[in-house]
């Protein structure tokens, strides 16, 4: 007997159509619980993908507010956020456009003293963080706990997105032993980035997501690197 309302079949009926998720799959996704580690360029479209497809319960975090600079890649928000927590917007907007999903809202700045009990509480990791220190932070506590991570993370006109720590899978440490001299590596605050390129590499994320949810994902040990203003493609296998 489905365990789903009649709106919920409404509602996924689209993706219930396809073999590869059927009601054990939409099961699946009800039953999950995913962390998204940003709510800016890649966690808006990762949330709102996620929201959308079912995902159960997902949490959110975040400390930033919405700035006016914020709008060209954060879809999610509007110049009347700004201001306002990015956390307590996604969940009000996330939980109209799905009521049927959990969210919690952690507004607070990731860092060692709480990293382990955020990432414990979930099944699967979304890193859509902006700097590398916080992305080998979630890294190690992923590897530490044993929970897959779905990486994503722009550069102008580029993105990279890849799976680590899944089913026995390489991590970042495999890639980058160590993180790069922040200097080294300027962020789109300093640099700039293509609105659309964030939201491209986070639907990509999700799709992994889904993949993993559903225990068929086979991209093992590639790191995907795309190039939007060359329209190239890399798998790069580590």
């Amino acid at each position: 007997m489905s365990n789903f309302t009649k709106p919920e079949l409404i509602r996924y009926s689209r993706q219930l159509m396809l073999p590869e998720v059927g009601l054990k799959g939409q099961e699946k996704f009800k039953n999950a619980k995913v962390l998204v580690i940003g709510a800016g360029g890649l966690g808006c479209p990762v949330l709102q993908y996620l929201s959308a497809a079912g995902i159960g319960t997902i949490g959110i975090v975040d400390f930033d507010t919405i700035e006016l600079h914020n709008l060209h890649r954060q879809i999610l928000y509007s110049a009347a956020d700004i201001g306002r927590a990015k956390t307590t917007v996604a969940v009000e907007k996330l939980t109209q456009q799905n009521p049927h999903t959990i969210f919690h809202e952690h507004n607070t700045l990731l860092h060692e003293r709480n990293v382990d009990e955020l990432i414990q509480a979930y099944d699967l990791v979304m890193d859509g963080s902006d700097n590398f220190e916080t992305r080998y932070l979630v890294n190690d506590t992923c590897v530490k706990f044993n929970k897959p991570l779905v990486y994503g993370s722009i550069f102008k006109f580029e993105g990279q997105a890849a799976v680590f720590n899944y089913k026995g899978s390489k991590q970042l440490r495999d890639i980058y032993a160590e993180a790069p001299h922040p200097e080294d590596v300027p962020n789109c605050s300093e640099v700039g980035v293509i609105g659309a390129v964030p939201g491209l590499i986070g639907t990509l994320m999700c799709t992994m997501a889904f993949e993993i949810i559903q225990e068929r994902f086979t991209a093992f040990n590639t790191l995907h690197v795309f190039n939007f203003k060359e329209y190239s493609i890399q798998k790069l296998t580590f």
